[in-house]
C-alpha cells in the first residue's frame, strides 16, 4: 500500500474529514491579508489571572488512542498532545506557524546544496518529564516510525519523512541536523508532536505503547486519569516544565455530544463547550431575560420563559388539553394526564436550564475550516465539465455566506481558496478562474453540454440522468418527525418536469371543483406561511397532489355515472343505435417541461444532506442551492441521511452527485491539499484510488503543480506554485468553497485566554481564571 493511500484511509476512518493542523511557512508577512475574524478568547496578560483552579471543557469523545500519527486520533487525541507534548511551531492567530521558544531556540536550513540540511538549535532547559533531555535519539526514533520504510509501524501519515535521509546530532546534544534526500518546502510541518523515543522505538511502543496512556511527556501539562466510566481526561500541570508554569492546576477534558452540551453547561458539567447555533441562542436569550429585556410577551405562564417547551401551545390547545385529562373518557384521560406531567417536567426542566446559562457567554469567530459544495465528477452528469461549471457559476456564494454566517454577527465572505484562509500567507482568491455567479452564462454552458428544456423524456417516470444503482436511503436513518429525516423530495418535478403529462393532470384537477382547490390552497399556504422549501416539507406538497388526485378521480366517476343513466334512460337502450366504439387514446408524449433533459433523460441530481443535529445550518444552504438549480432547470433530488453514514457510505463511497462538507484549513498546503486534489488513480482491482480526492476531479496539471511546489525551498514561489494550482483547482470546478465555518464556543465568564481560538492554537498554561478585583479597583 502506498504511503500516500495510508494517509488517506487514516484521514478517512478518524472521522470527520480530519486533517492534521500543522504550521510552516515564512517571511511575507503580509501575504494573506487579514483573517476573515480575529481571535475572541478575552486575552488577559498573566498577571492577572488566577494560579490554580480546575477547567473541565467539552470534548466530542475520548480518544481512541494517543498516537496522533495512528489511523484512529481524532480531535481530542490532537488536543491532549498539543498539552503535553513538545510542539516545535505553533499557529498563530492568524494561522500562521512561529518557532514555540519553549522548545526552540532556532530552527533554520543552513544548505541548499548539493543537499537541504536544517539546524535545529533546542532550548537547553527542555527535558522529558523522566528528567532525560530532549534530544537527536527522539528525533531519529521518530523518522524511523514515520518513513515508510518499515511497515510493522501502523502509521496513518508519512509526508516528508520519507523525504530524509538521515538525521545526526550537531555540535552539541542540542543540535539536531536534518538531511534531506529531496527538498522539502513544508520542513517545519515535522516533529510537531515531536513524541518520546520510547513511543517512537519500537513497533510493539508505536503500535500499541501510546493507545491508552503517556508514561513520559514534556509539556506544560501531564497526562493523568483518563476515566472511560466518567468520560473524562485529566490533565494536570507538569512539575518539570521549565517554561512560564500553568495557571491551572488541572484541566479536564469530559465527552459531552454537541446535542446535550446545554444542559450539560447548564448542570455545571462543564465549563468551557463549543455548540451549535441553537445552544448560543439559548444562552443568548437566558442573558436577555435575566437583564429584564424579555420585553412584550417575555414571561410565559408562570413566569416560565417564553420559548422552550410549551411555548407554541395555543388557549384553545390548552383548553383541549385540560379537558381530555378531566373528561369522562378514563384511558384518554389518563394518557393526556400522563402527557401534561412530562410537559410540565420538561418546561420546569427547561426553566432551570435558561436560569443556569444566564451565567455563560458566548465567544465567536470562524473556525480553521470551510464549507463547500463538492461535485462527484465520476458519472453522470457532472463528469462533464461544463455541467459543473454551470452549476458553480449558478451559485450566489455571498448570499449563501449571508445566511449562515449573519445572523452570528461574523463577517461574511465567501472563501476565495481551496488551499488556505483569509490571512494565511498562501490564501489568494483565485475565484475568478471559473467566474462568479451569472446565469446566463449557467445556461449557455449546460446549452454547450446538450441539455435543453422541455426535451422529450423517454425514461420511465421518477428515473434520472445519473447512476442507476444510486441508493435513495442508507437505511439507517430514522422517518417521521423529529427525525431530522423528512424523507426524498425531487425539487422541480412537480413544476413542469412532466411536461405534457403534468400540465393534462393540472387542468383535470382544476376542472374537479373549488372543494379540492380549497383543499390544495390550504396546504401549499401552510409552506408558504413557514418559508419553507418542498425540500425540507414535502408534506404539504403531497397533501396537495393526494387532493388533486382524489378529485379527478370523482370527476370520473360523475361522468362515467351520467353515461350509464342516459344508457338506461335514453338511446343507448336500443343495440341497434349503439354508438361505435372509441379508438384507443394515444398516449402524450412526455417533455421536460420547464427543466432540463437530454438523450430522453432529465437532469436529475442527487444532493446528499447529513440528517443529525447540528447540521441544520448545511441542510438550510443545500435548500438554498436546490432552489437556484431548479430556476436554471436543474432536479435536485435531496437524500438525507444518518451522520454515521454520510461520510463513510456516500461520500468516500462515491454515493452523491452535490454534497456539503467541510475540510480544515492547513499551514501547509503543497503536502496536505495534494491527496485532496490529486489526480483518481486506476487501481490494481479496476477501482479508482482517489486518495483523499472524493469528487474525483483532478488533472495532471494540478499534481504537477504541487509536486513543484513542495520541493520548492524559495517560500514565496513555493506559495505562489499552490496559488496556481488553487486556480486550476477553481477552473475544474470540482468543489466550490463557500464559507468559513462558525466557531461558537460557551464558556463562563471568568474564564481568560480561551474560547474561540479562530486560526490559532491555544496556549495552555496561559488558561485560567481571572483574578477577582482588589478592594481599591471595585471602588474606582
Amino acid at each position: 500500500m502506498s504511503q500516500r493511500r495510508r494517509r488517506s484511509l487514516a484521514l478517512l476512518t478518524s472521522g470527520v474529514l480530519a486533517l492534521p493542523l500543522l504550521t510552516g511557512c515564512g517571511a511575507g508577512d503580509d501575504e494573506g491579508g487579514p483573517a476573515a475574524a480575529g481571535q475572541d478568547i478575552a486575552t488577559t496578560t498573566r498577571d492577572k489571572v488566577a494560579d490554580g483552579g480546575v477547567l473541565r471543557w467539552a470534548v466530542d469523545s475520548l480518544p481512541d488512542t494517543l498516537n496522533a500519527f495512528q489511523a484512529d486520533a481524532d480531535a481530542t487525541t490532537s488536543r491532549i498532545a498539543g498539552a503535553v507534548l513538545p510542539q516545535l511551531f505553533v499557529l498563530d492567530a492568524k494561522g500562521r506557524p512561529v518557532a514555540n521558544p519553549d522548545y526552540l531556540e532556532k530552527a533554520e536550513v543552513i544548505e541548499r546544496e548539493p543537499k537541504q540540511v536544517v539546524l535545529y538549535k533546542l532550548n537547553q532547559q527542555a527535558v522529558w518529564s523522566d528528567g532525560r533531555e530532549i534530544g537527536a535519539p527522539d528525533f531519529v526514533a521518530q523518522w524511523r516510525a514515520l518513513n515508510g520504510k518499515d511497515s510493522a509501524y501502523w502509521t496513518a501519515r508519512n509526508a516528508g519523512y520519507e523525504r530524509i535521509e538521515k538525521i545526526e546530532k550537531g555540535k552539541t546534544d542540542l543540535e539536531v541536523r536534518v538531511t534531506f534526500a529531496k527538498p522539502y518546502a513544508d520542513w517545519r510541518s515535522l516533529f510537531t508532536p515531536l513524541y518520546p523515543k520510547q513511543v517512537t522505538g519500537t513497533p510493539d511502543a508505536f503500535n500499541e505503547g501510546a493507545r491508552g496512556t503517556l508514561k513520559v511527556t514534556a509539556g506544560p501539562f501531564a497526562l493523568g486519569a483518563i476515566d472511560k466510566k466518567t468520560g473524562t481526561a485529566a490533565l494536570t500541570r507538569n512539575p518539570r516544565w521549565w517554561g512560564k508554569q500553568a495557571k491551572l492546576d488541572t484541566l479536564v477534558l469530559t465527552a459531552v455530544p454537541r446535542a446535550e452540551r446545554p444542559a450539560a453547561l447548564a448542570a455545571g458539567k462543564v465549563d468551557l463547550a463549543e455548540i451549535d447555533r441553537s445552544g448560543a441562542e439559548r444562552i443568548a436569550l437566558a442573558r436577555r431575560d435575566a437583564a429584564g429585556k424579555a420585553g412584550k410577551g417575555g414571561a410565559g405562564a408562570g413566569g416560565a420563559p417564553a420559548h422552550g417547551p410549551g411555548a407554541a401551545v395555543t388557549p384553545a390547545q390548552a383548553t383541549l388539553s385540560w379537558a381530555n385529562a378531566f373528561g369522562t373518557d378514563e384511558e384518554k384521560a389518563a394518557q393526556e394526564k400522563e402527557t401534561r406531567t412530562k410537559h410540565t417536567e420538561a418546561v420546569k426542566r427547561y426553566a432551570d436550564e435558561q436560569a443556569a446559562l444566564r451565567g455563560f457567554t458566548v465567544r465567536k469567530s470562524l473556525e480553521p475550516a470551510y464549507t463547500q459544495l463538492a461535485m462527484n465528477g465520476a458519472s453522470g452528469p457532472l463528469a462533464d465539465e461544463r455541467v459543473r461549471r454551470a452549476v458553480a457559476r449558478a451559485l450566489d456564494r455571498q448570499a449563501l455566506a449571508d445566511l449562515v454566517l449573519k445572523p452570528l454577527g461574523l463577517p461574511a465572505k465567501p472563501v476565495g481558496s481551496h488551499v488556505a484562509l483569509a490571512g494565511q500567507q498562501a490564501y489568494a482568491d483565485n475565484s475568478d478562474a471559473l467566474g462568479g455567479q451569472d446565469a446566463k452564462a449557467a445556461q449557455a454552458l449546460l446549452a454547450d453540454a446538450g441539455w435543453r428544456r422541455g426535451g422529450k423524456l423517454t425514461e420511465p417516470a421518477g428515473a434520472k440522468a445519473g447512476p442507476e444503482s444510486a441508493p435513495q436511503d442508507d437505511g439507517k436513518t430514522p422517518a417521521g418527525p423529529g427525525t431530522g429525516n423528512d424523507g426524498l423530495y425531487i425539487v422541480g418535478e412537480d413544476d413542469g418536469a412532466n411536461g405534457e403529462a403534468a400540465e393534462a393532470g393540472a387542468e383535470a384537477g382544476a376542472e374537479a371543483g373549488a372543494d379540492t382547490r380549497a383543499a390544495g390552497d390550504a396546504a401549499a399556504a401552510d409552506g408558504e406561511r413557514d418559508g419553507v422549501s418542498p425540500v425540507l416539507a414535502p408534506a404539504p406538497f403531497g397533501a396537495q397532489q393526494k387532493a388533486s388526485l382524489l378529485a379527478q378521480a370523482a370527476a370520473a366517476r360523475t361522468a362515467d355515472d351520467g353515461k350509464r343513466s342516459a344508457a338506461r334512460d335514453g338511446d343507448a337502450a336500443d343495440p341497434a343505435k349503439g354508438s361505435p366504439a372509441p379508438a384507443p387514446a394515444k398516449p402524450a408524449a412526455r417533455t421536460s417541461g420547464n427543466m432540463l433533459a437530454k438523450d430522453g433523460k432529465a437532469l436529475t441530481l442527487r444532493f446528499v444532506l447529513p440528517a443529525g443535529p447540528g447540521s441544520e445550518s448545511l441542510r438550510t444552504v443545500g435548500e438554498r442551492i436546490s432552489q437556484t438549480l431548479r430556476k436554471l432547470g436543474v432536479n435536485t433530488e435531496t437524500i438525507k441521511v444518518a451522520d454515521d453514514s454520510f461520510f463513510k457510505d456516500h461520500i468516500a463511497s462515491g454515493q452523491y452527485d452535490l454534497a456539503l462538507y467541510s475540510w480544515p484549513a492547513t499551514a501547509f498546503p503543497a503536502t496536505d491539499a495534494r491527496p485532496i486534489f490529486a489526480k483518481p488513480e486506476p487501481a490494481a482491482d479496476g477501482s479508482l484510488l482517489v486518495e483523499q480526492n472524493y469528487t474525483r476531479v483532478g488533472t495532471d496539471h494540478i499534481d504537477q503543480l504541487f509536486d513543484q511546489a513542495v520541493g520548492e525551498l524559495d517560500e514565496a514561489q513555493s506559495r505562489e506554485l499552490v496559488r496556481k494550482a488553487d486556480a486550476r483547482i477553481w477552473a475544474a470546478a470540482g468543489s466550490i468553497p463557500l464559507f468559513q465555518r462558525p466557531e461558537l464556543v460557551a464558556v463562563r465568564p471568568s474564564l481568560v485566554n480561551a474560547g474561540a481560538f479562530g486560526l490559532g492554537a491555544p496556549r495552555y498554561q496561559d488558561i485560567g481564571w481571572k483574578k477577582a478585583p482588589k478592594a481599591k479597583e471595585k471602588k474606582k
